[in-house]
């Protein structure tokens, strides 16, 4: 197998090594690029065309790299186009939420070879490792798959996340925050983690509404309020992966309580969990709305869908509470986009199902708060990714991780 690990790269000999960097940089090329000649993989890496046509022999010995077949040409011979083999590798990838997960099975080519299955477990789960080696091997046996063609596993989680220590600050217990290792000690293979609003972020940036876009900020609007970056092209973590936390930006002196203990935070005023309690206490006063008859006694199993779906048939209630959840959303946009100058803001989260409902009084709110200046370059959109950008943003991470020169280190 070509992805060595970190012990077997540090034995080699310079002269190996050399060589084995020459690979995966062609590898993180044609990942990216899917296709190219012998010769822009030359002038791209600044290696002689003998020696890079010599390294692609190898690769396609190898059976990680195939001729796709004949490019164009300007003018002389047309090139051999070389690309990845779709199952020259598969990945695991994982995204934790708050209360559930989900993982699917990713080729070469970002291609789901498995279906994505859901299960039940949260960043505070101790038995976390063992539930996706559970999950893992059901995965395998669909995709007719042996565990040694698995090369790494991705996971996304909430919290704040340092990949390059591979720990999340936010689990509870200290002697679990190193999510690495805990997985590495159970699966022996590389394993990376990433903050789920930026792989969303990354989800976007490669395959969304946001593939053209250089300046771009990702909102998961749900319970919390997850934000992702890209700026200059890139995914921005800040200094130690805690960048982006716009959930904790206060908007109310003396507002709600928020679960990181202070007050007023956009989190406890603008997300899904305020939603159901404005909806909660508006009906406790007699409000009237299709929630009414729908939770007669049991007004306490009220759901952000819920909501939603009401606004949808044109409750008046529900419609009044997502423009009010949406203006503390737009204030919050706002601080983003004049510290930040986004060309583009993508909304992700169940909210966005009823976007006919809270487009508008962002926009309002962002013409109140903002610049005009800045806003004016300003688009504000909804994600058309679905459900899974953040597992597809996940795919991504690794692939870039495991072709990366800072894997070989």
């Amino acid at each position: 197998m070509i992805l060595l690990n970190a012990e077997d790269i540090r034995k080699m000999p310079i002269s190996e090594l050399k060589r084995y960097r020459l690979k995966m940089h062609i590898l993180r090329i044609l990942y990216a690029k899917k296709t190219r000649s012998a010769s822009a993989l030359g002038k791209k890496i600044n290696v002689s065309l003998p020696t890079i046509r010599a390294v692609l022999d190898e690769l396609i010995e190898e059976k990680i790299v195939r001729i796709e077949g004949i490019g164009d040409s300007r003018g002389g011979r047309k090139p051999v186009m070389y690309g990845l083999y779709s199952d020259a590798f598969y990945i695991l990838a994982v995204e934790l939420g708050h209360y559930s997960a989900k993982a699917v099975i990713y080729n070469g080519q970002n291609v789901e070879v498995s279906s994505v299955r859901e299960f039940d477990t949260n960043i505070n789960d101790g038995e976390l490792e063992t539930k996706v080696d559970h999950v893992l091997q059901v995965l395998l046996e669909q995709a007719s798959l042996s565990r040694d063609q698995i090369v790494a596993i991705g996971l996304s989680m909430p919290g704040l996340i340092d990949a390059e220590a591979g720990v999340n600050k936010t689990i509870v217990a200290e002697n679990q925050r190193h999510v690495v290792d805990r997985f590495y000690s159970k699966f022996h293979i590389r394993t990376y983690i990433e903050n789920d609003a930026r792989m969303q972020a990354l989800g976007e940036f490669t395959f969304g509404k946001a593939r053209n876009s250089r300046h771009t900020i990702v909102i998961n609007w749900d319970w919390g309020l997850g934000l992702g970056m890209i700026l200059n092209g890139e995914i921005y973590s800040g200094s130690n992966g805690s960048a982006g936390e716009l959930s904790h930006i206060r908007i109310q002196e003396d507002g709600d309580l928020c679960e990181c203990g202070k007050k007023g935070c956009l989190q406890s005023m603008a997300g899904t969990r305020k939603l159901i309690s404005m909806a909660k206490e508006e009906l406790a006063k007699g409000a009237v709305s299709q929630l009414a008859s729908q939770f007669t006694k049991d007004i306490d199993n009220i759901k952000a869908i819920d909501v939603i779906n009401c606004a949808k048939k044109g409750d008046e209630l529900c419609i009044s509470l997502l423009s009010r959840l949406s203006t503390r959303m737009g204030w919050g946009l706002s601080v983003m986009i004049q510290l930040f100058n986004p060309e583009l803001i993508v909304l992700s989260g169940p909210i966005i199902k009823a976007s006919q409902y809270v487009l508008i009084p962002i926009q309002q709110a962002l013409h109140k708060y903002c610049l005009e200046s800045i806003l004016e370059s300003v688009r504000v959109e909804v994600s058309e990714m679905g459900e899974n950008s953040g597992l597809k943003g996940v795919g991504v991470m690794v692939y870039q991780k495991i072709f990366s020169d800072k894997s070989l280190s």
